[in-house]
This record gives structure tokens, C-alpha cells and sequence, in this order.
């Protein structure tokens, strides 16, 4: 590819810009999940990458668990990963509880399910119930630990369990396994439906507590399912709730949110959504009743998709295709399938992170799945054969080196060039210095050819240019 100044039309000088225009990203990672660090594009896309299914992570196959078992959350506990789900055989038989299960795992692959003695089920504390007293609070048990600065060591892990139309209960525990409520009142939020999984965690970006709830577009259970936000600074005042702007994209049923903050860009939450299509069946309702326990679930169909946020009332919906798609068996297209979990999980090798996805609901051989994804890699900056580049917007950085996690084919390179106030490189830091990079990386460190100082540069407004052919770039960094 030739490298010319004139590769994308209508190059202009930062200077031309206000500086409230300038995005101070400090040494934040950035991915490009959406446009926020981008300017403009040229023969590069954006492309939603697509994770690989890598089997059963999980069988529901105890008496206690069963065909409706769902909602899962996983937690990082310092390389500890921890599961919580809710168990639930039958969901008509009111003789049935619903009961919070709890299994663990060092490497996100092989899971355990603890021996706790902790609660009895038909005469048996030989199971891994965690919370079994309640059916109304393990109906959406959903546990986070609370990073916030100074909790209590008691209260390190925290949870929201929702009781529809009434409330969120709250509960603490200083080990993640013995559980007990938390707070002055029964609820300690009630301006909601609560009929789905809500989430709750610390953020870092903004300072306080984020929850994001089901709600509905109409009065009661009417309209669209869809998603609200509150925040509060200590778990007991609440803001008045928002209901999530989506931009100019059509209304869909979004069952789930799923929405975390990303591990390695905390100022990202990424949302792993159910979307959920209402009648609107994969297969006729006889085949449907012979899968699932209630033969009337068999005329809607669900997939995952995935939502971003930076904060504030507003979710981006970059991509409207869906993110994980059902799967090749009818058995993965029948009823309320395919809730993603919540939680991402780092693989040992550092190149990976895995997802889990609810598979076969309602159904005899109901489970997780496990997914795997690159790290950072829920969407690429990708440049064809022929090549192309991206411009970011003016920013401002610390730290002396750039890092990339990029990968190429042996004939295809990014190469990288800094341009200063006037639009033009900075000396040293042209397209013409770069290196050529070409391979497979998580953590490429940019060179430029008379090893330049990049640290002259910290604070200083910025834009980089991003020359690519036949390659795939998923995350910068300065640090």
C-alpha cells in the first residue's frame, strides 16, 4: 500500500478544533467498540467479531438445579472465578423453590460444585446452595464484588436479588458463600419492574454505584422490555430512574442487560444482552412441546447481542446484528434460550477471555455454555487486502509508549504516525518512521525508526493515524 498524505479526504489540522473537543485519554486502553476516539475511515471498517463456541461449561443436572436454571453471574475473584445461579426445576409447581447455586472454577473451563452444607434440599445438605430460604430473592440472585474504596471487609461481596413489582433486596457476605441481608429497609430500591436480571457494581469511571434494571416501555408489563439506570453513592440513595436512550435504532424486547464494566477499559461497560423475539417461532409448537417442559414457550425465539456504554443514560448500539446467534440445533431456537451470563473470565494464557451462555432452557439437558473471545476483541478496526486508515480524534495522553492489539496475515501490517496541532506528523513519527508491524499480538509495543522519545508527547494534543492492510486492530494504549 502507498503511503500518502492525501489517503483520507478533508484532513484537517487540530488546530481547527476546540479543546472541548479533545479527548484527554490518559493511558486508558481503548477499544473500538464505538466511534468515541474515532474521526474518520478509509476503506477500514468496523467489524463485530464473532466468538467461538467451546461446548458445555456447566450441566444443571442436579435435583435442585434443573430445566430452569438461569441467570448466572461469574465474578474474578483474584484469579478465584466464582459462579452463582439460580436453580429451579419446575416453574409452575409452588411446592418448588427456587434456590441461589454456587460453583467455582481456576481457569474458567473446568467448573466444581462445592459441597457446602450450608442448606437442605429433601433432607440433604450435601449440595452448593448458597441462599435457599427465599424463593422470591433467588429468583435473580446477582452478587458483585464491591470494589468501592473503603466497604468493610464483610461486605466485600455484595448482591441484588429483584422481586417483581415490589423491589431490590440487598445482601452481603465477607466470603461469597454465607450470605445475609443487608441494609435498614426490605428493599433498598423499588422504582421498577425487576423481572429479569438486574445488575448492580462500583464504578470506577463515574464514583458511584450504577444499576441497571428491567423495565417496560408501557404501564405494567405492556410495551417493550427494556432497560433503566439508577446510581447512588452509598447503596441506600438512589437517583431518580432513566430509562436508556438507545439512539436512532428500532425498539427490540431486550430481555437482559448484562452490563459490566470491561476489566481491562473499566470505562467501558459492555452489555451482553438477551434479545428476546416475541412470537416469532424457529419451529412449530409440537416439535417445541416435546423439547421444553411448558409446550406453550415454543412460539418466540432469542439471541445475544451487544450494548456499550461510557456512562450516563445512553447505550450504543454500534451493531443491531446479533453477537452470539442460537446455534445449529433446534433444541438452541425453542422458548426463553440463550440468556447470556454475566461476567467475563481472563484465560490462563492471557489471550482469551470466555462467556457463558444459558442453552437449552427449559429443557432435560438444560446447561451453560462456555464461549471464548480475544482480549479486547469484541470488535475490530478491519483494513482489506488493498489497505486502508483511520484517523482518531485529537487526544491527549500520558506515559511514553504506544501499545497495540492488532493481527495481520504474513502479507498484510499496520503501521501508526503521529500528527501534531497542524495536522502534520510530528518529527519522527511519521508513517514513513513507523515500523511495519505484521503478526499476532496482544501487546505490540510501536516503534518508530530513530526511536523517537514518545514521552515528549505526553499531554500534548494528538491524532494517530492508523495505516493498515489486510489487518485487524482491536485496542491502543498508551502507558
Amino acid at each position: 500500500m502507498k503511503l500518502t498524505r492525501a489517503l483520507i479526504p478533508g484532513l484537517s489540522a487540530i488546530a481547527a478544533v476546540g479543546s472541548a473537543d479533545v479527548i484527554d485519554i490518559g493511558d486508558r486502553r481503548e477499544l473500538f467498540v464505538d466511534h468515541h476516539v474515532i474521526a474518520e475511515m478509509d476503506n477500514v471498517s468496523l467489524r463485530l467479531q464473532e466468538p467461538r463456541r467451546e461446548g458445555v461449561a456447566l450441566r444443571f443436572d442436579e435435583p435442585w438445579e434443573g430445566r430452569f436454571s438461569a441467570y448466572a453471574t461469574v465474578l474474578n475473584d483474584d484469579g478465584l472465578f466464582r459462579m452463582y445461579y439460580r436453580g429451579l426445576p419446575s416453574a409452575w409447581d409452588p411446592e418448588v423453590v427456587a434456590v441461589t447455586a454456587y460453583a467455582e472454577s481456576r481457569d474458567g473451563v473446568r467448573w466444581t460444585k462445592p459441597k457446602l452444607g450450608l442448606f437442605e434440599f429433601h433432607g440433604s445438605r450435601n449440595n452448593n446452595i448458597v441462599l435457599g430460604t427465599e424463593d422470591s430473592h433467588s429468583r435473580n440472585f446477582s452478587p458483585f464484588i464491591d470494589h468501592r474504596p473503603g466497604v468493610p471487609a464483610d461486605e466485600r461481596f455484595k448482591a441484588i436479588a429483584g422481586v417483581e413489582t415490589k423491589g431490590l433486596a440487598a445482601f452481603a457476605s465477607a466470603d461469597g458463600i454465607h450470605w445475609r441481608p443487608w441494609g435498614q429497609d426490605e428493599f433498598i430500591f423499588t422504582d421498577g419492574m425487576f423481572d429479569s436480571h438486574n445488575v448492580v457494581f462500583w464504578s470506577e469511571h463515574e464514583q458511584v454505584y450504577v444499576c441497571y434494571f428491567r423495565t417496560w416501555t408501557g404501564e405494567g408489563f405492556e410495551g417493550y422490555r427494556t432497560i433503566s439506570r439508577t446510581t447512588s453513592p452509598d447503596l441506600v440513595t438512589w437517583s431518580k430512574p432513566v430509562v436508556m436512550d438507545f439512539g436512532d435504532t428500532p425498539m427490540e424486547h431486550l430481555y437482559t442487560n448484562g452490563t459490566q464494566p470491561y476489566f481491562r477499559a473499566p470505562h467501558i461497560y459492555v452489555g451482553l444482552a438477551k434479545r428476546f423475539l416475541v412470537e416469532k417461532p424457529a419451529t412449530d409448537l409440537k416439535t417445541a412441546g416435546r423439547l421444553h417442559a411448558d409446550p406453550n414457550r415454543g412460539g418466540d425465539t432469542s439471541d445475544a447481542v451487544m450494548l456499550t456504554s461510557r456512562g450516563g443514560d445512553r447505550y450504543d448500539r454500534t451493531f443491531m446484528e446479533a453477537f452470539v446467534r442460537p446455534g445449529p440445533s433446534i433444541r438452541d431456537w425453542v422458548a426463553r434460550d440463550n440468556t447470556p451470563a454475566l461476567g467475563l473470565v481472563p484465560s490462563l494464557d492471557g489471550r482469551r477471555m470466555y462467556f457463558y451462555r444459558m442453552s437449552h432452557y427449559g429443557q432435560a439437558s438444560a446447561h451453560l455454555t462456555r464461549y471464548s473471545l480475544r482480549l479486547d476483541g469484541f470488535v475490530a478496526v478491519s483494513a482489506p487486502y488493498a489497505g486502508g486508515e483511520l484517523l482518531t480524534k485529537p487526544l491527549r495522553f500520558t506515559g511514553d509508549e504506544l501499545v497495540l492489539n492488532y493481527q495481520s496475515s504474513a502479507a498484510g501490517s499496520v503501521q501508526v504516525e503521529l500528527l501534531d496541532e497542524a495536522g502534520e506528523p510530528f518529527p519522527g513519527f511519521a508513517a514513513a518512521d513507523s515500523e511495519l508491524i505484521f503478526g499476532d499480538e496482544i501487546a505490540r509495543v510501536v516503534r518508530w525508526r530513530a526511536d523517537p522519545d514518545l514521552g515528549v508527547l505526553a499531554g500534548r494534543v494528538v491524532q494517530l493515524r492508523f495505516i493498515m492492510a489486510d489487518a485487524d486492530l482491536f485496542s491502543f494504549q498508551f502507558r
